[in-house]
């Protein structure tokens, strides 16, 4: 399989980012939980608590997919000075997509889902990498950051389709990557975040010794500010042009609003790391953040019933109301804080499945295990 290659990770620790996908991932389970148990007749965004819930829930998938393009990319110009298929973060990359794509399609086969939008966001990015490596004639963060303006542009065709699927003759599995009938997590527009993040895990590499003061804390809280705050503004400025008046340029609002909002949330946590927070390795918040695909992959189980056929969604669905819907999604959280509490004992346990099928799949892309 050719030479194989070990892992060199970046001094730096981003504690933040763990933090990040702790708090995306916690929001993703009492998210998923309570929209499906809520009875009907709490559906209502008149509610003050309703609301509240359902604008937090928005951000969550951005956060998780913005996460994954910084970190990713952090990781891989760890191992700049390689040779491309060299850098073992780039033949992770591709075991990860493979990984992703097969959990993905086996937990809904029929549906283009967060770990497919993942997936593809991963291979983007390599390939990308792989095409700043031939041709250095831009910085690589601009790569990124026009992938992802093309993709949140893309929305001002995608958003009007409504029921007509595209590409018009393409199987579904095709079609749900970009506007079809189970499209619940299209590239077009959500690997933008993808996108956005690698651009910033780029800087934040290129700048990694800056990263944790108060300049770039604060430049980057204005930024998710203006962002957010702004974006409306400044589409219905390009709006005012003769030539750009027929161009729906207020479909992008909502999702450059979360972008923003990823930006806030992500500065305040790094504010929170190098001020006031006091980190510690072994920590079990973080873990649990480390953590965030098998975790996926067994909610999905016990919630819905992926593969296993039967889940607490057959039984609970539209049942609960508000004050039943909190313990019960306490008791949901708690599964999962007591499953990464003994991870490394689980993963002990079941280490005569698990190896064989770490050692060939890594040996598959010349990854020394």
């Amino acid at each position: 399989m050719g030479n194989q290659v070990s892992l060199n990770k970046p001094k730096t620790r981003l504690y933040f980012i763990d933090i990040a996908r702790t708090i995306a991932i916690l929001l993703m389970l009492e998210g998923h939980f309570v929209h499906d148990s809520l009875a009907l007749e709490w559906v209502n965004e008149s509610f003050p608590a309703y609301h509240t819930w359902k604008f937090i829930r928005g951000f969550t998938s951005p956060t998780f997919l913005t996460v994954t393009g910084v970190v990713f990319t952090y990781l891989l110009l760890g191992n700049e000075h390689l040779k491309f298929w060299d850098n073992m973060r780039v033949r992770k990359g591709f075991k990860r997509v493979v990984e992703l794509l097969f959990w993905g399609y086996l937990l809904q086969y029929y549906a283009f889902h967060v770990l497919q939008c993942i997936a593809i966001g991963i291979l983007t990015i390599i390939l990308l990498y792989g095409l700043y490596r031939l041709v250095k004639f831009i910085p690589l963060w601009i790569y990124y950051f026009v992938a992802g303006t093309l993709l949140f542009f893309s929305y001002l065709f995608f958003g009007q389709l409504g029921a007509t699927y595209w590409p018009a003759n393409a199987p579904s599995f095709i079609q749900n990557m970009f506007h079809g009938p189970h499209s619940l997590f299209p590239i077009t527009p959500h690997m933008a975040y993808t996108m956005y993040g690698a651009m910033l895990g780029v800087l934040l590499y290129q700048h990694k010794e800056k990263v944790k003061t108060w300049p770039v804390i604060l430049g980057a809280f204005v930024l998710g500010l203006t962002i957010f705050f702004g974006v409306k503004l400044f589409l219905l400025w390009l709006q005012s042009f003769d030539a750009l008046q027929h161009i729906p340029f207020y479909r992008m609002d909502w999702l450059y609003e979360k972008f923003g909002m990823v930006l806030i949330v992500l500065s305040v946590l790094l504010g929170l790391e190098t001020y006031v927070l006091d980190i510690k390795k072994n920590n079990l918040f973080l873990k649990i953040g480390q953590n965030t695909l098998s975790i996926y992959i067994i909610h999905m189980m016990l919630l819905y019933g992926s593969i296993i056929r039967v889940g607490f969604n057959d039984f609970l669905h539209e049942k609960l109301g508000p004050y039943e819907v909190i313990p019960y999604t306490l008791g949901f959280w708690l599964i999962f804080i007591v499953y990464v509490h003994y991870i490394d004992q689980i993963r002990a346990k079941l280490q005569f499945i698990l190896w064989p099928m770490k050692k060939y799949s890594s040996q598959l892309f010349g990854i020394k295990v």
